[in-house]
């Protein structure tokens, strides 16, 4: 897919590359040309421009652009003007960030698609991640329900998935298991890598060390959190 992102701080920056590096075509745009120098060895094309200007906005490969993501952070005044200037040039898919309540309230008014809160949506999930004891991650999928990364007990060491009955007597859905391998870095050094089983059946055998995805209720997964290992 082809993305542009204005505004290339932490979190702009950070977008463009991981998009980048997922093998997606970035555009990322910043008024401040150090910004761009920090990113443009990094993404597909990086340039230094004043997305509040229509004339400039307009060179743009707009047609063939997926998705338009306003990333800019503090400058109220350029995020809602660059958000209505690509809005008028009818973007497929427009993605706006919001920095507080008004700020959201004008750019829903100019009509985006999608309206993000990165501080926000971070704090909330550490938050519940270090309320609820043993949580590596979770994700919110609805008001009630939860994925979660959470270490697998000792209980359920050498058992498998079926022997642990926890969707029996939990109601949580083990969608997968996670295994730590260490792989030499780029300088040699050993380190930690993620290696994702897929989707897992009632045979498979978790280990010690494993770490499990759980779906589940969050009155339920608080029900296994609370349980000793």
């Amino acid at each position: 897919m082809k993305y542009i992102i204005v505004g290339m701080g932490n979190f702009g920056g950070y977008l463009a590359i991981r998009l980048t590096d997922l093998g997606h075509e970035v555009i990322g745009i910043d008024s401040d040309s150090a910004k761009v120098d920090l990113v443009k060895d990094k993404i597909t094309h990086a340039i230094t421009m004043d997305a509040t200007d229509l004339q400039a906005s307009k060179n743009l490969p707009i047609k063939d652009t997926d998705v338009v993501i306003i990333a800019i952070g503090e400058d109220f005044g350029a995020s809602i003007m660059a958000t209505a200037i690509f809005k008028q040039l009818n973007v497929k898919r427009l993605i706006s960030r919001a920095i507080s309540l008004l700020h959201e309230t004008v750019i829903k008014a100019i009509g985006v698609d999608e309206i993000i809160h990165p501080e926000e949506e971070t704090a909330e999930r550490l938050a519940k991640r270090l309320q609820m004891k043993g949580v590596l991650d979770s994700l919110d999928v609805s008001d009630d329900y939860n994925i979660i990364e959470v270490k697998a007990p000792e209980r359920y060491t050498g058992m498998t998935i079926s022997e642990t009955n926890i969707r029996e007597d939990f109601n949580i859905n083990i969608l997968t298991i996670i295994k730590m391998e260490e792989k030499p870095n780029i300088f040699g050094i050993m380190s930690k890598k993620r290696k994702v089983s897929g989707v897992v059946a009632g045979n498979t055998k978790i280990e010690k060390g494993d770490i499990l995805l759980l779906f589940g209720n969050i009155r339920d997964i608080n029900r296994i959190l609370s349980l000793e290992n």
